[in-house]
């Protein structure tokens, strides 16, 4: 590698002259550097207030994501509580439904049960008199049988 120095200032062969305009450029530079410091600053504030921004516009639309989703989990509360107190009401409705048809099938069945209840005691009042009827014949036969006992002996 090849290095060139022509163009640099030797530090042997200081003049007054060189000496001011070293002086000048280093307080050049040092203007220079405090600019670029608050440009830098300056950017960096900027920088910093968008991140802000966008910190703070990132959390609003959160926030009202968070709102939304609460907003609507209520509603569904309150569609599930509609729900229910139409399907309970839907419910008790059939129960009163079904006491009253069960009602109606008790009292046909009832009716029912007084016909055979009558005819089975028709039968059994029946069923004595014929009884009564067999022993006063078992009797008669009892006493004719008695009778041609006697009178054979």
């Amino acid at each position: 590698m090849d290095f060139i120095f022509d163009d640099i200032p030797c530090s042997s062969q200081s003049t007054p002259q060189k000496h001011h305009e070293q002086s000048q450029m280093s307080e050049d530079t040092d203007s220079d550097r405090s600019r670029d410091k608050s440009s830098n600053v300056s950017i960096t504030e900027i920088q910093e207030q968008h991140r802000s921004v966008s910190i703070d516009d990132i959390s609003r639309r959160a926030q009202e994501m968070v709102e939304k989703i609460n907003h609507s989990r209520t509603s569904d509360q309150k569609v599930m509580d509609s729900f229910q107190e139409k399907l309970v009401e839907k419910v008790e409705a059939m129960c009163q439904h079904m006491k009253e048809h069960m009602f109606t099938v008790y009292e046909k069945n009832s009716d029912e049960m007084q016909v055979k209840l009558q005819e089975l005691s028709e039968v059994l009042e029946s069923c004595s008199k014929l009884n009564c009827e067999l022993l006063e014949a078992n009797q008669a036969l009892a006493h004719l049988r008695e009778g041609l006992d006697i009178s054979q002996s």
